[in-house]
């Protein structure tokens, strides 16, 4: 699940935008591990608090019992009104894109597939955790096998071509650490997810060994699979055509294969994408039902099924809004606005483990490596990539944060609809 579910269609799209920031291949290889290092350093905090805390909801159940009710409650606002469902909608959009590649649909059966795609998954979920687990097992074995495929094809190819990406070839004056940091947040956005995992802690065998050892793994794997693809993006491609591109891995695998390599990608895509997809639709949910079981949410959206043992209410809500957005394209909006402030709670998160640090009861059965450089570490890169976008898009920002504000009131009204 965490590695299914951060690789999904970004990494096929971020290294150009990373690459526009920064000057030689050595700059952008070192923001890939740096966001595949402070990833870690969150997936170790999330570790700790998964094995403190094993129950369904993850990340509202930290911020609920580490800070107060209210926190918890506009992660989840936030997160139905616009991260997650808007997630969903845009990695559906993406499917339904490359969908077209092989079948000419116009925009409006981009929108249809899109729907039919969410819908079709939410579905699957519905029936029950282990087939959507087994689903996204076998869609994530495929996609990484595709990128070691990629990853080799591209260096055996590549041998012997000249050194057109050798960092003295495009340097343009030195790339400035605002430069740096911005190539930093789109390298963050391709390893987001991460945390998804935690969502199904409830329904999870031995959850306080189980997440922090899938935490840490997936991580790992998601790295390793990164650094691999960008280094062949550079070995392919000039910086300037790398800097260019608006679909750096088709461009990629056509200067290797010709004309037929944007199809073969195409296919990867639609693969990665459904695969990332099936685990964001699966875990939101589980969010929801947690806090309808807490009266923070309509009561209706904690009803259990009785024959799958899904919170199939929960996910019929998302699946419905979910399509309201890709149908529309008002997750363009939503999306762009809100996302940064998941950085904000995942800041939140990471100080709430120097708060449960001091309460005498709390014994988490597995304790951040690293701590406390680690987690400070980790919430000064979060605040950053806050901060980033308030200096970078002042206006945005604060309707970004007015839009998740707005939970507060809602939530002190929350009698009207329990």
């Amino acid at each position: 699940m965490v590695a299914g579910t951060i690789i999904g269609a970004s990494i096929f799209v971020q290294p150009s935008e990373i690459a526009r920031h920064l000057d030689t291949p050595g700059q952008i290889m070192l923001v890939w591990i740096v966001c595949g290092v402070l990833t870690l350093f969150g997936a170790l905090v999330c570790a700790e608090l998964a094995s403190a805390f094993p129950q369904t909801g993850g990340v509202y159940v930290f911020l609920r019992d580490t800070f107060s009710p209210l926190a918890g409650f506009l992660w989840g606002w936030a997160m139905f009104w616009s991260m997650h469902s808007g997630i969903v909608a845009a990695i559906a959009v993406v499917f339904a894109r490359y969908f077209a590649v092989f079948v000419p649909i116009g925009d409006p059966g981009v929108r249809v597939v899109a729907v039919v795609a969410i819908l079709a998954l939410s579905a699957l979920n519905y029936a029950g955790l282990r087939a959507g687990s087994r689903v996204q097992t076998a869609l994530t074995g495929a996609k990484l096998a595709a990128i070691a495929i990629v990853v080799v094809v591209g260096v055996v190819a590549s041998n012997g071509s000249p050194d057109v990406a050798s960092p003295g070839a495009a340097a343009r004056g030195g790339a400035s650490f605002h430069d740096f940091l911005l190539a930093l947040v789109a390298g963050l956005f391709a390893y987001g997810g991460w945390h998804m995992v935690t969502y199904t802690a409830g329904e999870t065998r031995l959850p306080a060994r189980t997440i922090p050892v899938a935490l840490v793994a997936g991580v790992g794997i998601v790295t390793v699979s990164y650094v691999a693809l960008n280094l062949v993006y550079l070995r392919i491609l000039p910086l300037d055509a790398l800097r260019s591109s608006t679909r750096v891995a088709a461009d990629a695998a056509d200067a290797v294969l010709g004309r037929g390599g944007s199809a073969v990608l195409a296919a990867l895509v639609m693969v990665s994408s459904i695969g990332g997809l099936t685990g964001i639709v699966l875990t939101g949910p589980r969010v929801y039902f947690s806090m309808a079981e807490d009266g923070l949410a309509p009561r209706w959206l904690g009803y259990v099924h009785p024959v799958h043992q899904t919170p199939s209410r929960a996910i019929a809500a998302q699946a419905v809004w979910a399509s309201v957005l890709a149908a529309t394209g008002a997750y363009r909006e939503l999306f762009t606005r809100v996302i940064y402030t998941e950085w904000l709670f995942f800041a939140l998160m990471a100080v709430g483990l120097f708060v449960l640090r001091r309460r005498p009861d709390y014994r988490p059965s597995y304790r951040t490596w690293g701590y406390p450089v680690v987690p400070l570490l980790f919430i000064v890169a979060s605040l950053a990539i806050v901060m980033n976008q308030f200096v970078s898009t002042p206006g945005e920002a604060a309707v970004g944060l007015g839009l998740v504000a707005l939970g507060a009131p809602i939530y002190y009204l929350r009698d009207a609809y329990r």
